[in-house]
């Protein structure tokens, strides 16, 4: 069989295993995480399984670098791939992920017996001190606003509804207003000249 179908293999048989499972996450068809331990639990830590093209007959890519494991020292997560790396080594040439999520599950507590959890925070002052050497932050003035009067604010008011919002149609009375003006002192004009015309003639 080729390294596709047992992949493909591997894969379907992953997703119905851990399917429901809120630990496993798949995050692309080759490469998979898994959370050891409950949410809250200090000893907690995230696997990463990446698989090359050639997997499984070659080993895969075991990953700890998820934000996930900020707190975890350097030395007990090389530790830990260490020992995973062994079992790779022993399931060689087979599908592997669902061994290896396993075997870090029962041996979670050896794994994380050297465990202190480790303070990655580094404090503001620091990063901006680092950021802005010798530099004094410029202040920006805010704009102001255009106040309005309390005879435009009831004016508004008047005009608007209960959420602020202008009515459908509030300047079509104006509208018409201004035509129908024009209109009769279009009428009116033409009507004097016609007037005054028929007079003349």
């Amino acid at each position: 069989m080729s390294a596709n179908e047992d992949q493909e293999m591997e894969l379907e048989a992953l997703r119905s295993i851990y399917e429901g499972d809120e630990s496993f996450r798949e995050l692309s068809p080759v490469s998979f995480q898994y959370r050891i331990g409950e949410n809250g639990d200090p000893k907690a830590f995230l696997i990463e399984v990446s698989w090359t093209e050639t997997y499984p007959q070659t080993a895969p890519i075991i990953s700890m670098n998820a934000f996930f494991n900020n707190t975890i020292s350097s030395a007990v997560k090389q530790s830990i791939l260490a020992k995973l790396q062994e079992e790779v080594e022993v399931n060689l040439g087979t599908a592997m992920t669902y061994t290896l999520f396993e075997y870090a599950k029962d041996n979670k507590e050896q794994f994380m017996e050297n465990h202190h959890p480790v303070n990655n925070v580094t404090s503001i002052s620091n990063i901006i001190s680092a950021e802005t050497p010798n530099t004094v932050p410029s202040i920006k003035k805010k704009d102001k606003k255009e106040q309005l009067s309390k005879t435009q604010k009831r004016k508004l008011a008047d005009k608007t509804d209960h959420k602020g919002e202008l009515p459908r149609g509030w300047n079509w009375v104006d509208v018409i207003k201004v035509c129908f003006k024009y209109k009769v002192f279009y009428y009116l004009s033409f009507s004097n000249y016609w007037y005054h015309n028929e007079t003349y003639m």
